[in-house]
């Protein structure tokens, strides 16, 4: 990149669609650049500085496998130097990885440049202060104080630093011994290699599909949790006869499966087959959900002795709703699943696999045995209503003002968009805070029931001239 002319005070204007809830994303060559790469180091450094009370902040950066990431990561740590920061980059590797630095190294803060599960375009910030996620009101903070300009200082330095091989031997300790066959896929994403180490050391049987790292995703979308890219995993487990399949997003972060039969299983419902074992052992425990999440999965951890709650959707929120409440499991529709549980409480989709096939071995249950026995389920997947991202939350708010007056104030759920619950089910309608799209989903207790739920939530979204294209029928 050029550098930019640093005059005091240093400013800069961020594109308004970059700085987003959770964290900051957008376009590349369009909404983001390495300008604006480098104006969060500024930024960021001053923040932390202050909120650490340290005036050269540790502060470490990771990034993933897009092909825009290693100049987003040079422009990144150009600018914490500049802000004062002493930097250690950990290189390509899964978002996990570097929250695992975070802990390892004692940070001050830590940035992973990802993109996540969006196109090959896009990019973006994941951010981490004092351990805890930056988000919300601190994003918002952040680009205004750059709006404003902040005066620099006396620059920091910048190192190189792997983590790579702690990582991988923090994520062997609590792997199970065993037997069996299991397929991997990675996507072609950053946890690639990380996921071959990691296999490499487990005992069983295992494949791996796309641990290649390529930017350009050239085999399927990076999101495990879209029915469409579970293809290759699902043939793969049936040619190999494999006790389950597990996919990745594009950082790692999220985790997909299939079990033996080819079934997909939604976040929710391995959130609570993770939540069964730790019960056995921990009874009582809150076990938190995001707002997305089935009534059926909050029934299976009830009937086992815990405590359900629902949260607002975004690893952010549920990072730190979690470290409210003490809570030791949590999990999201989308394949975000945090174990505090005898380990840090943030995503980390290798790890959850690990601990996924722990509990399979300590439990003699499979995840196959376990789907099995759950009740028949009537739910809508998670589905995308097109909604730009310059309306999308007037929209909901003007459903939300709608819904109260339709239903019972009791039956009425605010936290995250729209959740309208009774004895016969419930749906949800909240606005993405990744993509322009309002996210959308239902169940009944029975295929009737959906049916009305649905209808329900359609007429809703027709009154703001928002289209939900699905049919209940499909559901079984």
């Amino acid at each position: 990149m050029i550098m930019p002319h640093l005059q005091n005070p240093f400013q800069h204007q961020f594109h308004p669609t970059i700085l987003r809830a959770y964290d900051i994303r957008g376009i590349i060559g369009k909404t983001l650049s390495e300008a604006d790469a480098f104006a969060i180091g500024v930024g960021f450094a001053a923040i932390v500085a202050t909120r650490q009370a340290k005036p050269q902040p540790k502060i470490a950066i990771g990034y993933d496998g897009r092909i825009s990431s290693p100049a987003l990561s040079k422009a990144l740590s150009d600018g914490l130097v500049a802000g004062g920061a002493e930097v250690h980059n950990i290189g390509m590797g899964p978002t996990p990885m570097l929250y695992f630095a975070d802990r390892r190294l004692g940070c001050d803060g830590a940035i992973q440049i990802t993109g996540s599960h969006n196109p090959k375009d896009y990019n973006g910030f994941k951010m981490v202060i004092g351990h805890q996620s930056f988000y919300g009101d601190d994003i918002t903070m952040l680009g205004q104080m750059m709006a404003d300009g902040i005066t620099l200082g006396t620059s920091g330095s910048a190192t190189n630093l792997s983590v790579f091989d702690d990582y991988i031997n923090r994520l062997i300790e609590d792997a199970p011994l065993g037997e069996g066959s299991f397929v991997w896929d990675t996507g072609n994403g950053a946890a690639g290699p990380a996921v071959r180490a990691l296999i490499d050391r487990l005992s069983g049987e295992h494949e791996l599909l796309f641990e290649e790292v390529d930017g350009t995703f050239p085999n399927h979308h990076p999101d495990p949790v879209d029915p469409h890219t579970l293809g290759f995993l699902r043939d793969a487990c049936d040619a190999k006869g494999a006790l389950c399949g597990l996919g990745f997003d594009g950082d790692g972060d999220r985790l997909g499966m299939i079990d033996a039969k080819g079934r997909q299983v939604p976040g929710d419902i391995l959130t609570a087959y993770l939540a069964l074992e730790l019960l056995s052992r921990k009874p009582g425990e809150v076990i938190l959900f995001d707002v997305k999440s089935s009534s059926a999965a909050m029934r299976l951890v009830e009937q086992a002795g815990g405590k359900p709650q629902i949260w607002k959707t975004g690893h952010s929120h549920m990072k730190s709703r979690m470290a409210e409440i003490n809570c030791q499991l949590a999990g999201e529709m989308s394949g975000h699943i945090f174990i505090k549980d005898g380990y840090y409480g943030y995503d980390d989709a290798p790890y959850v696999a690990v601990r996924v096939l722990a509990t399979m071995a300590a439990t003699g249950q499979s995840i196959t045995d376990f789907m099995d026995n759950l009740p028949p389920s009537f739910t809508s997947p998670e589905c995308r209503v097109a909604c730009d991202d310059e309306v999308k939350f007037e929209k909901i708010a003007a459903l939300a003002d709608s819904a109260k007056t339709r239903f019972a104030d009791k039956d009425v759920m605010l936290i995250d968009g729209i959740r309208v619950q009774d004895a016969t089910g419930w749906w949800l309608v909240r606005a993405s805070n990744t993509e322009a799209c309002l996210v959308v989903r239902a169940e009944g207790t029975d295929k009737a029931a959906l049916a009305v739920k649905i209808a329900e939530l359609k007429d809703l979204l027709a009154e703001q001239d928002l289209i939900w294209d699905y049919q209940s029928e499909t559901v079984d």
